[in-house]
């Protein structure tokens, strides 16, 4: 019976060691494909003709006032109907009136925006729609309509759905480490962030893609650099730079200093971008996974290329509730109690969700310490006996 045990117990180690190289070929090959020259397919940056090319879905009033909410599921829509929504709240912010802009060429700077996101496990075009609707929904909670101009909405939106444009799935830290084509183009400063912007005006060159087409050459300068300045805050590497300087401002904010409007734009997308944990943890949840997944995925390549690993991004070091706690407590949180303080309605839709999500997830950490403890503890008693 020893022996059929032990053999069996090898088939398992082989089986197990099988899967592990499968995984590592897997792994390698999303790699590769993901490690393309960037936009190499120009055709990307081709607007699609035969719009409309995606179906206009009518919007039911209850997922029109849904859309508004910070609790909204952005899990439960295809690209088509989350390319419909972004529409929808393009015309219903009266953009689309206010600025002339043609409505035909707003579907297809859309489409050429959805096919412009990757396949990333985190970063791709429903995390664009999550945040775009994240902005949505502050413009409409914080009321922004009555202390912003309409050229502010227009860029906060629009900064939103061009915030991670093409990004490959690997972070500044990898880009800078390996020496790649964006890090040596952009010297190592934000080169992802600077890549989302270039993309993004790429699209914007195209006559049928451009949404800026009325405004005239100033007006678009203006716009350019509004948009530019809030995808380059969107790098986490200038957190707290940026957040400091809210801080300083809060207190004694002026709406009508353009300094202190501009960095509260930085501060309402960067909330935009991080903000997955203020959702339901129906909704919540899975985007942490996905995060993980990427970061996993970067982690292992540098492992075999031989660059640093974070630790937060190192499978045999991270757990989900650790990696959530440490970025709730000491990021999220802090921003939206500052944003509270200009905005105190979103306590309620925003704030408190972030601090029920911080207890669960402590409460998740006291559960996998403890298991950890018997596991030890069993470990323990195992090598006891076997000297025994």
């Amino acid at each position: 019976m020893l022996e059929k045990r032990v053999e069996l117990e090898g088939m398992k180690v082989v089986e197990i060691e099988k899967c592990r190289s499968d995984i590592k070929k897997l792994r390698e090959e999303m790699a590769s494909r993901n490690n393309n020259h960037f936009l190499d397919d120009n055709k990307k940056l081709t607007p699609r003709r035969d719009v409309p090319s995606y179906p206009k879905y009518h919007l039911s009033q209850e997922t029109v006032e849904a859309l508004r909410q910070p609790t909204f599921d952005v899990w439960q829509w295809e690209p088509n109907e989350m390319l419909s929504c972004l529409e929808h709240m393009y015309h219903d912010l009266d953009l689309v009136k206010d600025f002339n802009m043609n409505p035909i060429t707003l579907k297809r700077w859309l489409l050429c925006i959805h096919d412009n996101y990757r396949m990333n496990p985190f970063h791709n075009f429903r995390h664009c729609f999550c945040v775009t609707q994240m902005m949505y929904s502050m413009i409409c909670l914080c009321s922004l309509q009555e202390t912003f101009t309409q050229v502010d909405i227009l860029i906060l939106m629009t900064a939103a759905v061009c915030h991670d444009l093409d990004h490959p799935g690997y972070n500044n830290m990898y880009q800078i480490n390996a020496r790649t084509e964006l890090a040596v183009r952009y010297n190592d400063i934000s080169p992802l962030e600077n890549h989302h912007c270039a993309v993004a005006f790429q699209i914007f060159s195209q006559p049928d893609c451009n949404i800026f087409s009325t405004f005239d050459p100033e007006a678009f300068k203006q716009i350019r650099q509004g948009i530019i300045t809030l995808i380059l805050a969107t790098d986490m590497a200038r957190h707290g730079e940026i957040l400091d300087s809210f801080k300083h401002k809060v207190d004694s904010f002026d709406f009508t200093d353009e300094e202190h409007v501009t960095c509260l734009k930085m501060v309402l997308i960067k909330c935009c971008d991080i903000s997955n944990e203020v959702r339901p943890m129906e909704v919540a949840e899975p985007w942490a996974d996905c995060l993980l997944e990427e970061y996993f995925m970067q982690s292992d390549r540098e492992k075999a290329e031989g660059l640093p690993v974070a630790p937060f991004m190192d499978r045999e070091k991270v757990t989900k509730p650790t990696a959530q706690i440490g970025f709730i407590k000491f990021v999220l949180i802090p921003m939206f109690e500052t944003v509270m303080k200009l905005f105190p309605q979103i306590e309620d839709v925003m704030v408190q969700p972030l601090r029920e999500s911080r207890d669960r997830y402590e409460e998740l950490k006291q559960i996998d310490d403890a298991m950890n403890e018997v596991q030890k503890k069993k470990s323990e008693n195992l090598t006891m006996g076997k000297k025994k």
